[in-house]
């Protein structure tokens, strides 16, 4: 079996891969921590100039991996989930002051779509389709989304993303200032490599130093631990659960008997 996650590292630009693609590029808590592993290199070594995400197949990513976290919130885990991967990856992000490119073509869901918030340059297709159905899971936001998402798009954009769960398009993700640059499916990667080289070219030190000052990786930390809380709250809650079986049911919740 290939590796779920794989890094290339070639001309400064650390590329890492979702390569996932028969489950939609679903992220296993296994797949967090190699991707915490990637983030973290490429903030240490100085050999990477740039981090660049892609993705294999038809999906950027479909979000957590369902089953993974049904079997979280059943063994009682949601409480803990600060300890989970997925806040170590998160940490690496906050802590990140290298450029970050993201390519996205088809769905981004969930970490999908929040981890292009992290994101300095991103390149999606005019037909992807990002969404946050975090609420329509019974959970809760995270990786500072319910701070970067307001500030990017304003309140009620953020807020029906949200609430609503329904995915927007690439144009829409351009216009509401989601994306750098939207472009036919099949110019994403190479519209991300060419903007990847050309940080590249820039002056490395110069380029960290102004990114730290456009973020403030403490303020971002302290909010993706407020979130964490608030996630693993929810997800050993009678909602969570039965938005869970609901979704492996293929059928639409039912919150009447919960609140």
């Amino acid at each position: 079996m290939s590796d779920p996650i794989r890094t290339d590292l070639i001309d400064g630009v650390l590329t890492v891969t979702f390569a996932r693609p028969e489950k939609k590029n679903a992220i296993t808590q296994a797949m967090y921590a190699l991707l915490a592993e990637a983030t973290r290199r490429a903030r240490t070594d100085d050999a990477v100039r740039v981090l660049m995400f892609k993705a294999e197949g038809d999906s950027f990513s479909a979000g957590n991996d369902i089953a993974d976290f049904i079997a979280i919130g059943s063994a009682g885990g949601g409480g803990q989930m600060i300890d989970a991967p997925v806040f170590q990856f998160l940490k690496a992000l906050a802590d990140l002051d290298k450029p970050v490119v993201a390519a996205v073509r088809g769905r981004a869901v969930g970490i999908g779509l929040t981890l292009l918030l992290h994101c300095d340059l991103v390149v999606v297709a005019e037909d992807a389709l990002l969404s946050a159905p975090f609420i329509n899971l019974a959970l809760a936001p995270e990786a500072a989304s319910s701070l970067l998402l307001p500030l990017a798009i304003g309140h009620q954009r953020a807020f029906e993303i949200f609430a609503l769960g329904e995915p927007i398009d690439g144009r829409t993700a351009l216009a509401w200032g989601l994306a750098s640059r939207a472009v036919a499916a099949p110019d994403v990667d190479s519209v991300a490599d060419d903007l990847a080289r050309k940080l590249v070219a820039r002056a490395p030190n110069s380029l960290r130093k102004t990114k730290r000052l456009m973020r403030d990786a403490e303020a971002l930390w302290t909010l993706m631990q407020r979130e964490g809380e608030a996630f693993g709250s929810q997800m050993s809650s009678p909602e969570a659960m039965e938005a869970f079986m609901a979704f492996s049911q293929k059928r639409a919740p039912d919150f009447s008997k919960t609140g």
